[in-house]
C-alpha cells in the first residue's frame, strides 16, 4: 500500500503545511457528560453532567469533555426560529480552545455517543452541532437524523463549522437531511479518519436529493488549510465530497466516495451523483477562484464523474487517484475567463478503469495517466476489483481498513508507470492509481 497520509502522519498531524501534534489530552480539566447525568452534579466521572451546552460552559482552553456512549435524542433547537427559512442550532459550540491547548469533546474509549437529532421539529434550517468557536476537537461521536421539516430551503447539516483550526476525528454521519459536515468558513479545519454516508434530504427548494452531500466545503477567500484526510463518503443523495464555491484551498487525499447520487442503499436515481466534485461557481468563471488538491483517492460506482472539476476557473491538482465504473471516471470540464468550456487540471499518476474513462481532457496538463500510457487495463491487473466491503471497520488507529480492491496484481504492468509528483512511493517511480504495491 502507498505510504498513506493517515500512516505518515501518525504522530502528526499537518496542517496547511505546520506540523500539530498528534491528538492526545494535554494537562487541563477532565469532565464527563452521559445520557443519564444531570447538569447540576459535578462533571465527574461517578456525577457527569446531561449535556454538551453545560459542559462547554465550563470546560476552557485545554480541557477535555468526555462523552458516554449512549443515544442524546434531541426535539428542539436552542432557540426558536424566526422565519421559515431562518437557521436554529441544537448545540452551538461557540468557546475556543487556543493553539496546543483545544477543547476537547471525545467519546470516552470503547464507548459511542449518538447525537439523535431526528425528533427536531423546529420549522426551518437546523444545524445539529453548530461550531463557530476555534481550535474544538470532536472525536468519536455518531451524529443522525438532523432534519428539514419544510421545503423552502436547500438543506439541514449535521456539523456546520465557521470557526478555524479545529478537528473533526473519527465521526460517523448518516442520515442527515443534508450534508454530514458543512465547511462553510475558516481556516486550517481537519476532517480526519471520517465517515458520511446515507444522507438524503427528501424537503428541499431545490428538489429531493440535490443537496444531501457527503462532505462540503463552500469557504470564503483568505481561510486556507482545510484538509479532508482519510475519510468515506458513500451512497449520499447528491455528492460525496462537494467544494462548489470554495473560494480558499482545500485538499482532499487518502479518502473513498462510490454510490453517490442515488436513493440510500438503492440505486434509485436521486442527485448529481458525482464522488469528488472539485470545486466550480456555479458555472460562471470568477476571476479569483482557488486551487485545490486532490490525491491518493479512490471514487468507484457514482451516478455520475467520480473526479469532476464540475465548471472550475482554474488548474485544480489531481495526483494518484483511482475511479472504477463512473460516469466517466475523470470529468475536467472547466470554465475560460470568456465564459467557455475548457479543459483543466493537473493531472499525474491517475488510473481509470471501466465506465466511461474520461471527459473534457482537451487542454489539460495531463500526463502518465493510465489513458496516456497505452497500456492495456483488466480485471488482471488487481488483486480484486470488488466493490463490495469498502465500508468495512476502520483499523485500530482509525485509519481505512486496508483492502484487496483496486489494489495492483503483482506483476501488473501499471507499477512504476508515474512521475514523481513529491508524495511518497517505493520502487523505481510512483505506481498508477491511489496504492502503491
Amino acid at each position: 500500500m502507498k505510504i498513506l497520509a493517515s500512516l505518515v502522519f501518525s504522530a502528526a498531524i499537518v496542517v496547511a503545511g505546520a506540523p500539530v501534534a498528534a491528538s492526545s489530552p494535554a494537562a487541563g480539566k477532565t469532565y464527563y457528560v452521559a445520557p443519564s447525568g444531570s447538569d447540576s452534579a459535578a462533571g465527574t466521572q461517578a456525577a457527569p453532567w446531561a449535556s454538551v451546552a453545560h459542559a462547554q460552559a465550563v470546560a476552557q482552553a485545554g480541557d477535555t469533555v468526555y462523552l458516554r456512549g449512549g443515544t442524546y435524542g434531541y426535539s428542539r433547537a436552542n432557540k426558536a426560529c424566526a422565519s421559515g427559512t431562518d437557521r436554529v442550532d441544537a448545540i452551538t459550540l461557540n468557546k475556543s480552545g487556543s493553539s496546543g491547548n483545544p477543547i476537547r469533546y471525545w467519546a470516552y474509549p470503547g464507548e459511542t455517543p449518538v447525537f439523535d437529532f431526528s425528533r427536531v421539529s423546529d420549522n426551518c434550517r437546523i444545524k445539529g452541532f453548530d461550531v463557530t468557536g476555534d481550535y474544538i476537537h470532536l472525536k468519536g461521536l455518531e451524529v443522525k437524523g438532523v432534519p428539514q421539516n419544510n421545503n423552502l430551503n436547500h438543506e439541514s447539516w449535521g456539523i456546520w463549522v465557521s470557526g478555524s483550526n479545529n478537528t473533526f476525528e473519527l465521526l460517523n454521519l448518516h442520515n442527515n437531511m443534508g450534508p454530514g459536515l458543512f465547511i462553510q468558513d475558516g481556516g486550517g479545519n481537519l476532517v480526519l479518519d471520517s465517515d458520511s454516508h446515507d444522507n438524503y434530504d427528501p424537503r428541499t427548494s431545490n428538489g429531493a436529493g440535490e443537496s444531501a452531500d457527503g462532505f462540503g466545503a463552500h469557504i470564503s477567500a483568505g481561510h486556507p488549510g482545510n484538509v479532508f484526510r482519510g475519510c468515506r463518503a458513500w451512497w449520499n443523495s447528491d455528492d460525496g465530497f462537494d467544494l462548489i464555491n470554495a473560494f480558499s484551498s482545500v485538499t482532499i487525499e487518502n479518502s473513498w466516495a462510490w454510490r453517490n447520487g442515488y436513493l440510500p442503499e438503492t440505486t434509485t436515481s436521486s442527485g448529481n451523483g458525482n464522488g469528488f466534485k472539485m470545486g466550480g461557481y456555479g458555472g460562471k468563471y470568477v476571476s479569483n477562484g482557488a486551487k485545490h488538491t486532490i490525491r491518493n483517492s479512490v471514487a468507484f460506482n457514482n451516478k455520475a464523474a467520480g473526479f469532476y472539476a464540475n465548471h472550475h476557473t482554474l488548474a485544480n491538482d489531481y495526483f494518484d487517484n483511482t475511479g472504477y465504473n463512473n460516469h466517466p471516471d475523470f470529468n475536467m470540464l472547466g470554465i475560460n475567463s470568456a465564459g467557455a468550456a475548457v479543459g483543466l487540471g493537473n493531472l499525474r499518476n491517475n488510473l481509470a478503469y471501466q465506465g466511461t474513462l474520461t471527459s473534457n481532457m482537451s487542454g489539460t496538463n495531463a500526463s502518465y495517466n493510465s489513458w496516456n500510457l497505452g497500456v492495456t487495463l483488466s480485471d488482471a491487473q488487481f488483486r480484486s476489483v470488488s466493490t463490495s466491503g469498502w465500508d468495512a471497520a476502520r483499523q485500530s488507529d482509525g485509519s481505512l481498513p486496508v483492502l484487496p480492491h483496486l489494489r495492483l496484481a503483482a506483476g501488473s504492468t501499471l507499477i512504476d508507470k508515474g512521475t514523481d509528483v513529491g508524495l511518497p512511493y517505493t520502487g523505481k517511480a510512483p505506481d498508477l492509481g491511489a496504492f502503491e504495491s
